[in-house]
C-alpha cells in the first residue's frame, strides 16, 4: 500500500491521496498491535500511542503546525516507551554528541531559512520539534534495540529531508525519499516490539 501511495496514486483528488497515505500506517499499527503480548506493559501501550499520533500527524500535515504537533506528541510517547527499556553503556551514551551536532546544524539552517522567508512564527515550533525528535533518536539508541535504533534514525532522516525541502532548498524526488524513509521508520519502530536482543 505504501508503494501505491508513493508511486501510483495521483495528487488529486486530495481525499483519495490522503486515504492511501493513511492505510500503510493503519497496517503498521495493526502489525504492532499483533506483536504486543497479551499482558501489555506501559512500554507497549506508549509505543502504540506514538503510532496513533503519528497517523494523526499524517492526516493533519495540510495544516503544518497541527501536523507537527501531532508528530511531536507521537515522539513524546516513543520517548516514554523507549525510556522504559534503557540499557546504558558509554558507547550508546556518547551518541548524543553526533545527534546534537546534527540537530544544531539543522536548527541553524532552518532558522536562517525561516527568517529569510518571513516565517519567523514557525521558528519556535520547529526548534522544539528538532529537540524532541533528536531526543527520541537518542533514547532509541540507549535501548540497544536494533529495530528501534534503525526506525528512529530513519524517522530523523525523513523529517530532515522534509524540512530541508520545505524551507531551505528543493530536493529531487523529495516526496519519494520522505515517504519511503517515513514508512520504513514506522515499520521498524513497530518491529521493536519483537524485543530483539540489544547490540
Amino acid at each position: 500500500m505504501s508503494v501505491l501511495y508513493i508511486f501510483v496514486i495521483p495528487a488529486e483528488p486530495e481525499g483519495m491521496k490522503l486515504f492511501f497515505k493513511l492505510i500503510p500506517m493503519l497496517l503498521i499499527l495493526t502489525y504492532a498491535n499483533l506483536l504486543c503480548p497479551t499482558a501489555r506493559q506501559p512500554k507497549h501501550r506508549l509505543l502504540l500511542l506514538g503510532l496513533i499520533f503519528s497517523m494523526c500527524g499524517d492526516g493533519l500535515m495540510k495544516w503544518f503546525v497541527a501536523g507537527l504537533s501531532a508528530f511531536l506528541i507521537g515522539h513524546v510517547f516513543y520517548i516514554a516507551s523507549f525510556s522504559r527499556q534503557l540499557r546504558f553503556s558509554w558507547k550508546r551514551v556518547i551518541t548524543i554528541l553526533p545527534i546534537a551536532l546534527f540537530a544544531v546544524y539543522m536548527g541553524h539552517r532552518l532558522v536562517t531559512a525561516l527568517q529569510d522567508s518571513g516565517d519567523s512564527g514557525l521558528i519556535a515550533p520547529v526548534l522544539v520539534y528538532i529537540t524532541v525528535i533528536s531526543l527520541m533518536a537518542w533514547t532509541a539508541i540507549l535501548t540497544g534495540n536494533r529495530y528501534a535504533i534503525i526506525g528512529s534514525l530513519l524517522f530523523l532522516a525523513s523529517d530532515s529531508i522534509l524540512s530541508w525541502n520545505m524551507f531551505v532548498s528543493d530536493i529531487s524526488y523529495s516526496g519519494v525519499w520522505i515517504m519511503t524513509t517515513y514508512y520504513a521508520a514506522q515499520y521498524f519502530i513497530a518491529s521493536s516490539l519483537r524485543e530483539s536482543s540489544p547490540k
